[in-house]
């Protein structure tokens, strides 16, 4: 999955064949372990560390729980690729379950808009128009920042604050002052930032993780494995369904129940997003009617529950839900 220069990375590109270039294979340190380790999934993260949260997990889960002291150790060369390839397979399995939205801004996404003049000029024009907020026909040279900061890394531009040389590129331009431009003019002059502002980005590529949950079907097929989980389920959306004083399906309680669990699709946020609402109305939209609203026994409701978790999660693995961490 990429879009303008956002790449998913949910674990299918590590590769666990590894081969250890140690200098000594009779006396491997743990530190060279772990560094070669960390560079193979640097590598998968277009050179960004793992964070540290999830590199901990990982560790932990390959047995390293002092990292200094492992660090500090030798170790035989069979036991140092088990944990090398343990400690890849683990960071995999992690991003699988709670992938990461990486922007990788290397000016290929600012080229398909310049190689194309259709594109490039409904793109000026629509800037142009957002930023005349007095209809006025013109905009002042120093707009050309307040242009490329809507335009953004879906666009593939990179803040201000990620990409210092941004301000030598409007400056060398000239994209300063008060002076004004029209339509025309400033379509050329932004033009020409982002013609420099590419070729810089191919030389020095801006790649960031974004503060983004992607929500996916891991969580639910984990919950669909484990029986003595379901089995609470069902048996609290049976009690709600039993008590209710309302005529409402079983399949109307089962879907206020997800609503308000919203921990097991897998998001941070209890809050249901319009795309989780879409989400829902196409799968319960999907359910079959007389069973929607029979009153079924608790075994036939348990089958139910069963049948719409297996949906949401194959729809989320084909359409994962995106949830902005910062807003």
């Amino acid at each position: 999955m990429s879009d303008g220069g956002l790449k998913l990375l949910d674990g299918t590109h590590l590769t666990t064949t590894i081969a250890a270039p140690f200098s000594d294979p009779s006396a491997v340190s743990g530190a060279e372990v772990i560094d070669f380790a960390d560079s193979i999934v640097s590598k998968s993260l277009y050179g960004l560390r793992l964070p540290v949260n999830r590199r901990a997990v990982a560790l932990e889960r390959v047995g390293v729980l002092d990292e200094e002291k492992f660090r500090g150790e030798e170790v035989e060369k069979v036991v140092a690729e088990r944990v090398m390839r343990e400690y890849v397979n683990a960071v995999a399995e992690g991003l699988r379950d709670d992938p990461l939205l990486v922007a990788v801004l290397d000016g290929s996404t600012l080229r398909l808009f310049l190689d194309d003049e259709d594109d490039f000029a409904m793109l000026a024009e629509n800037l142009f128009t957002e930023l005349d907020t007095e209809d006025e026909g013109k905009l002042s040279k120093s707009e050309i920042r307040n242009a490329l900061v809507q335009m953004g890394i879906e666009t593939g531009v990179p803040s201000f604050s990620d990409f210092p040389i941004l301000n030598g590129i409007l400056k060398a331009h000239g994209a300063e002052g008060d002076d004004k431009l029209g339509q025309a003019q400033f379509a050329q002059l932004l033009q020409l930032v982002l013609q420099d502002l590419a070729a810089a980005l191919a030389e020095n590529p801006v790649v960031s993780i974004q503060n983004i949950k992607i929500v996916n079907g891991s969580y639910l097929r984990k919950l669909l494995a484990d029986e003595k989980q379901l089995e609470d389920i069902t048996e609290k959306i049976y009690r709600q369904w039993s008590g209710s004083q309302q005529a409402r399906s079983c399949a109307g309680i089962i879907r206020s129940y997800l609503e308000e669990h919203g921990e097991l699709l897998g998001q941070i946020s209890l809050k249901v997003s319009d795309s989780v609402m879409l989400l829902y109305d196409d799968v319960f939209a999907s359910i079959d009617t007389k069973r929607s609203i029979a009153v079924l026994e608790k075994n036939e409701l348990g089958e139910l529950v069963k049948e719409i978790l297996d949906k949401l999660a194959r729809q989320l693995d084909a359409s994962p839900v995106l949830q902005d961490l910062d807003n």
